[in-house]
Order: structure tokens, then sequence, then C-alpha cells
């Protein structure tokens, strides 16, 4: 989703290779309340292979148009999550912002759950993501800004952003978002894993982002929900936060945008945690990340496998991170998604593979 640097070679996080380095001192040592690799796997058992998208509709620029009352939009989400079901999928990521919940406590859950309500009709289970720290530090409630045209995610916004080391009483009001969340939703079987926190330390904010981390898993661990709890690795240049991440998450998941030798080396390294696997971004074609590559691995190693992106959209996250075509025009090789806006595929022979791999006639 992201301009920034990926797993790399042989992906050697701190957890294995760093062992001995210092871990920064922000707070006193946690009590993690992290499941047995027993309880992980039986989750597992039960889940299935796991695969499917990060869903943002086509109508939304972001997280809060997707979520504010004015732009809701279920007709939407239920069209394009068809086409979904239709290729087998069975599992969407789905950003959520505490400003939405922020205006509209209520409103916000009840449209969380209609969201789940659809995506339940289409046996899609979901994983919801409350923090991110990628592209856009500011935004509002209200009107979202219109696409620039050919510009990758022009409009998607961090959670909480610089708002963050603004305003000191924010966290507070985060961890008020994050228990009240999680307390809703903590039994319902259509949520399948909680993403607490999107690459903590993009944006160049490195170990700034390590408090917040370690508070909403501890926010995570005192309301203790029915489903597992993980942060995603994504950067070995980010040592301290990948230790963090890995030895606190119920379910290690990943994110790899690289092509299948580094992505191969990266599940090696990672299979040494003995943990389930979910990687939660990958396929970006022009990075040779794609899904005839690498789903068929992923399917062969039972690790959950949500690509980035279903139907091209306001999001223009057809367009790769760091090549914008300002004219808006047609990129040469799309980066993301699998559908045009009326359903057709971008390419037959992705929705063909998809197909085959998920057992869909």
């Amino acid at each position: 989703m992201k301009r920034t640097i990926y797993f790399l070679a042989a992906l050697i996080f701190t957890g294995l290779a760093c062992q001995n380095k210092k871990e920064t001192s922000e707070a006193q040592p946690l009590t993690p309340k992290i499941w047995t690799k027993e309880k992980a796997e039986a989750w597992s058992a039960e889940n299935g292979w796991l695969r499917g998208c990060n869903f943002n509709p086509s109508t939304s620029i972001n997280q809060l148009e997707n979520w504010q009352a004015e732009t809701f939009d279920p007709e939407t989400i239920d069209r394009e999550l068809g086409w979904a079901e239709n290729i087998g999928m069975n599992c969407m990521r789905v950003y959520l912002h505490h400003v939405a919940w922020e205006v509209d406590k209520e409103g916000f859950k009840n449209r969380m759950n209609k969201y789940l309500e659809i995506a339940d009709s289409h046996g899609i289970k979901t994983i919801f993501v409350f923090f991110d720290d990628c592209w856009n530090a500011t935004y509002q409630a209200g009107k979202q800004p219109d696409p620039k045209p050919g510009v990758h995610n022009s409009g998607w916004v961090r959670d909480p952003g610089d708002l963050l080391y603004e305003d000191s009483t924010l966290v507070s009001l985060l961890e008020d978002y994050v228990k009240d969340i999680l307390a809703t939703f903590k039994t319902d079987q259509r949520i399948v894993l909680w993403d607490l926190y999107n690459e903590p330390g993009n944006s160049d904010y490195g170990n700034q982002s390590m408090p917040l981390l370690k508070k909403v898993f501890e926010w995570g661990w005192e309301i203790r929900p029915s489903q597992p709890l993980s942060a995603g690795v994504w950067n070995a240049a980010l040592p301290d936060l990948n230790k963090f991440q890995l030895e606190n998450s119920d379910i290690i998941t990943y994110h790899n945008y690289e092509g299948p030798e580094q992505h191969q080396a990266a599940i090696d390294t990672l299979k040494k945690y003995n943990r389930p696997l979910v990687c939660t971004e990958y396929m970006a074609r022009r990075n040779n990340s794609l899904f005839q590559n690498i789903l068929p691995v992923l399917k062969r190693e039972n690790i959950g496998a949500i690509n980035w992106g279903l139907v091209a959209g306001k999001s223009n996250t057809k367009y790769a991170w760091d090549e914008p075509i300002p004219d808006g025009s047609e990129p040469p090789l799309w980066f993301h998604e699998i559908f045009r806006a009326d359903g057709t595929p971008y390419k037959q022979e992705e929705v063909d593979l998809i197909k085959s791999l998920t057992a869909v006639q």
C-alpha cells in the first residue's frame, strides 16, 4: 500500500538475529496475555485457508469516507463483496478510523455491524485494522478531499498521525475508542482477527510509534476478545518494533510486496515462531508480487493471503506508489486491484487462477 522499504533478502528480525539488542525504554516491561501456540493452531484449523483483499469500496477515498454516515455505501459494499465471493474469497481486511467513531459512536458501531452483515451474507470474514502510520498525516471529519488524478492513495489518512504528538489528551480518547470497539465485538464470529496497528513506524516515525504500539496491545489484553490480536511486521529496518510485534501477536501477520524468492525467505524466517501466518498485504504487479507467483505459495504453506485491493476506485491504488500519472490516464500496468468499477476483471487470467486455487468452478 505504501512507499516504503519492504522485507528484503532473508528478512531477519531482531527476534532472531539481534536478541541481545537493548529494547526501547519508554515503558515498564509488559505482562503479555498472548495466546498459547496451541490456541493459535486451533484458530487456524477452525478458520482454514484465509484468502481475500484489503477492502475499501470503490466509492471511498479513505477510511473516513467509508465509515461516516453521509458516505457509508452499503449498496456498493454488497455489490463488490459479491464479486469477491464469486472468485472464492472469504476474508477482507478493512481499516477503521477513530474520528468516525468520535463524532458518532453508536452510529459508527451500527455501520460496522451493517458491514459485517453484508460480508457474512457473502461468506466473508473480516480483519479490522485500528491504527495506521501511512499516507496523509492530518485529517478531519466531514467531506473528504477529491482524488488527485493519477496519484496512489492521495486521500488516505493516518490514524492517529501527527495529532498524537500535538494533543496530550488524545491517548485517553484512543484508549476509549479501542476498548469500546473491542468490547462491542469481542465475541463476534464474523470477525476473524484484530489488526491493532498497520505498519507502525512508517512515515519516518520509527520508534516514536512504540509507545502507542505497546498501549494498543495493553488495551487489547484488558478486553481480551475471543479473536486473536496482531500487528504485522513490514520493514526489517525497524528491529525494535519488529521484536515487540512478533513476540506479542497471537497470530503472526506480515506484509511483503516482493517477488517469490524474497517472499519465501520471509516465510521461512517467520515460520520459526511456530504460529499461524497471515500475509495481510501483497500483490504489486510492478514489483513482481503477482497472483501467479505468490498465491500458490501461500496456499501451499497454508498462509492467509490478503492482497491489496479489490475494485479500482477513488483510492487510485491501480497507480504505483511513486509513479503518478497527473492526467489520470490508464497506467500501462495496474499496480493493485482485481476488478474494474463495472466488475470486469483487469486480467481474466488472474481471476481464473484465483478461482482455480479457491476451487470455484
